[in-house]
């Protein structure tokens, strides 16, 4: 997200309360806007078609296979999405645009590929039993949904923070609108409105890429050439992605928790919606994680390293150095203290919300333990992007894989436990995760002058 701290030092140097408030405002929009859409998107249908024709299996049907969608291409495009926008942060650096739009159409073209491959191969052997229409709108989807992520990275990569937003609103309210009106076709009426509203913003992300980087190339593989993109990076992608989705994974299987819905797709009941919802409570925490760190640390750490190209004083250094541990310190501090109140506002107005959902409020526990997950993942993600920051590419890929492991760890665990323990195995492992990130941030900004140093 470097270069959005601009935008917002230009909203907070109003030294105004409509400034401060339109920053934290562009800044939560922007740094959940996307996933927030996402869900919205996916709940209004499902609520408006219960609404207009009564709960039904197809809407039910229609949920758990969009979930999955955006869940398995998440996952299979971590590879690519972090390790592909550092090769073209690099090319950008070193003043090489022409080869920017041949690279993009490379990895679309891959991605297509290898998501087109495994969604034929899935959609034969494990959807052999539904229709064929199902069976293209779910390949389709899949395919679209790989190329979207991308895109949405890599604009994101290229500070294209306003048209993201501005395509995942006009793309999901699309989505919406079709979905309802074909509803009368069912499940496929469903999907195929999903289809069209996520094939109306693949488009303009495409056509948005092409209009910034003009080249006279149009496809090339550079980002395939050895040590083109950082083997970290690939894995940290997929590890992350693949840890937020775990514990729901696993819910989803276990017999005592999950249940077949269609094919081969399964949900768990007493899982899902309450984790949806509590992501919707991030908002307030990825607004303060996003001004907290792109206009306070990042000046410091701009002036960090200036210094150090400039052969400034040791002193000067260490105060500076200072300066930017006092900064992040706060920044993490902050933003754990908006979520703690997001958290207590869900606390408080849980009950009436999930009766205005229509679900039982035996679900409040659940609600409330993934509230809380929610929120230390927004400090996990803080904790990464200072790493990121720092170059410690190492250090995010042994943070992402001890989230993987416990999430899966602790999660079979306390399903073993019983339902009173249900959702303390993804925040448990999202805690310890976060402790550990604490602790080794803590030692590496210590040694900050020695490595800057004597490591290069």
């Amino acid at each position: 997200m470097a270069g959005i701290g601009f935008e917002l030092r230009k909203l907070l140097a109003q030294n105004t309360l409509a400034g401060v408030l339109q920053a934290y405002l562009y800044a939560s929009i922007i740094g959940s806007g996307p996933w927030v859409l996402s869900i919205v998107g996916i709940l209004v249908i499902g609520l408006l078609s219960s609404v207009v024709a009564g709960p039904g299996l197809a809407v039910t049907q229609f949920q758990v296979s969009v979930t999955y969608l955006i869940a398995a291409s998440l996952i299979l495009t971590g590879f690519v999405q972090l390790g592909f926008t550092r090769f073209i942060a690099d090319r950008l650096y070193e003043k090489k645009e022409a080869i920017v739009l041949p690279n993009f159409n490379g990895v679309t073209l891959l991605v297509t590929g290898v998501s087109g491959t495994l969604g034929v191969a899935a959609i034969a052997f494990l959807f052999a039993g539904e229709n064929v229409a199902y069976r293209l709108l779910m390949l389709t989807g899949f395919v679209m949904l790989s190329n979207i992520w991308v895109a949405t990275i890599f604009l994101s990569g290229l500070k294209q923070y306003k048209q993201i937003l501005g395509l995942y609103a006009l793309g999901y309210g699309v989505t919406v609108v079709s979905a309802l009106a074909l509803r009368p076709l069912g499940l496929e009426g469903l999907l195929l409105g999903f289809v069209l509203g996520h094939g109306v913003m693949l488009l303009g992300m495409v056509l948005l890429v092409v209009r910034s980087y003009p080249a006279q190339d149009f496809i090339a593989f550079d980002f395939l050439r050895p040590g083109a993109m950082y083997p970290s990076l690939i894995l940290v992608g997929f590890l992350y992605n693949l840890g937020v989705w775990l514990d729901k994974v696993i819910f989803w299987y276990v017999p005592s928790t999950g249940q077949a819905v269609i094919g081969p797709l399964h949900a768990s009941l007493i899982y899902d919606l309450p984790v949806f919802l509590a992501y919707l409570s991030i908002l307030p925490g990825m607004a303060v994680f996003l001004v907290r760190m792109e206009t306070d640390f990042v000046e410091y750490y701009q002036q960090f390293y200036d210094a150090v190209r400039q052969g400034s004083t040791l002193a000067r250094l260490e105060d500076l150095r200072n300066e930017m541990v006092y900064t992040i310190r706060r920044g993490l501090f902050e933003i754990i203290k908006i979520q703690t109140i997001a958290t207590l506002a869900v606390f408080v107005a849980g009950g009436p919300l999930l009766r205005a959902l229509g679900i039982p409020e035996l679900y409040l526990p659940l609600l409330y333990i993934d509230v809380v997950a929610a929120g230390l993942q927004v400090v996990l993600l803080g904790l990464m992007n200072v790493f990121f920051y720092l170059d410690k590419r190492r250090v995010v890929l042994g943070i992402t894989a001890l989230f993987v492991a416990l999430n899966g760890l602790f999660t079979w665990a306390t399903i073993g436990l019983g339902a009173p323990w249900f959702g303390y195995g993804f925040a448990g492992a999202v805690f310890v995760t976060v402790f550990v990130a604490f602790q080794v941030l803590d030692r590496r900004l210590e040694t900050l002058e020695y490595e800057t140093f004597m490591l290069q």
